[in-house]
């Protein structure tokens, strides 16, 4: 196992790798950072050469820039950096919107996708627009708590254990701290995605238990790439690899 800080314009970028194999990255939700594949790491490594980073302002990456940037961007500087190419981009809810932008603009690098439960771009739904409302109001209020509290509970599924909560509210509460910390907030810019122009291999995993909108997007996506296989877990939320971690890993190894 490798622990890099990889330069990306003169910023740090932190990322892992371990394993040998077929080139496999993993990109975490924007609720969580990429300790969230902790439950994973040790059977897909076993299997493949795997890369996990943390986006800016999540986990061990600093929330800052020297200008605009993508994570999409990023993720592309530290598979140069790396010299990979063809990788498998497994990306979870809003990792799996960056996995379509890498997709859409760096097709040499994509071999294949995975995408659980991922953001699309389509236009907000009620239950949506209801939940960034909430979250809007508790951080303009000064209460970081009751945001975390609110992302928790809307973004795990039944299955999630009172241990994983507490993780992933942790994960959370970090990026929150960490991004309003911030002096001057760094200018994020979303890349393109073009489904139609997206010829590598997609499976899409939607939860029965997840939001509508993400449902919706699944559809949408699965709909939109050439190559795209839906599946749907009947007992998942929006982050089943939190949710179920053993069965998550079993599903990875037999898709990859």
């Amino acid at each position: 196992m490798t622990i890099e800080y990889g330069h990306v314009a003169d910023e740090v970028i932190w990322h892992e790798h371990g394993g040998v194999g077929d080139p496999v990255v993993l990109l975490h939700s924007s609720v969580a950072d990429a300790r969230m594949w902790d439950p994973q790491w040790a059977a897909l490594t076993g299997a493949f050469h795997v890369v996990r980073t943390d986006f800016r302002g999540h986990g061990r990456t600093p929330y800052r820039a020297n200008g605009p940037y993508g994570d999409a961007a990023d993720v592309a500087a530290v598979l140069d950096a790396l010299d990979l190419r063809e990788v498998t981009l497994v990306g979870s809810s809003y990792g799996g919107r960056v996995a379509l932008e890498l997709a859409t603009e760096r097709p040499d690098l994509v071999a294949r996708l995975v995408l659980l439960n991922a953001g699309c771009g389509l236009p907000p739904t009620p239950d949506l627009t209801g939940f960034d409302a909430a979250e809007d109001r508790l951080i303009e209020a000064g209460d970081i708590g009751g945001a975390v509290e609110l992302n928790v509970r809307t973004w795990l599924g039944p299955e999630a254990d009172e241990a994983t909560r507490e993780w992933l509210a942790e994960m959370q509460r970090h990026a929150f701290e960490t991004q309003l910390a911030a002096d001057p907030r760094p200018e994020r810019r979303r890349g393109r995605i073009d489904l139609s122009l997206i010829g590598a291999p997609a499976v899409v995993v939607t939860g029965a238990h997840d939001l509508p909108y993400f449902r919706e997007s699944a559809r949408h996506i699965a709909g939109g790439v050439a190559n795209a296989t839906l599946v749907e877990l009947d007992w998942a939320g929006h982050l089943p690899s939190l949710e179920r971690p053993d069965e998550v890993a079993a599903l990875l190894l037999r898709l990859l």
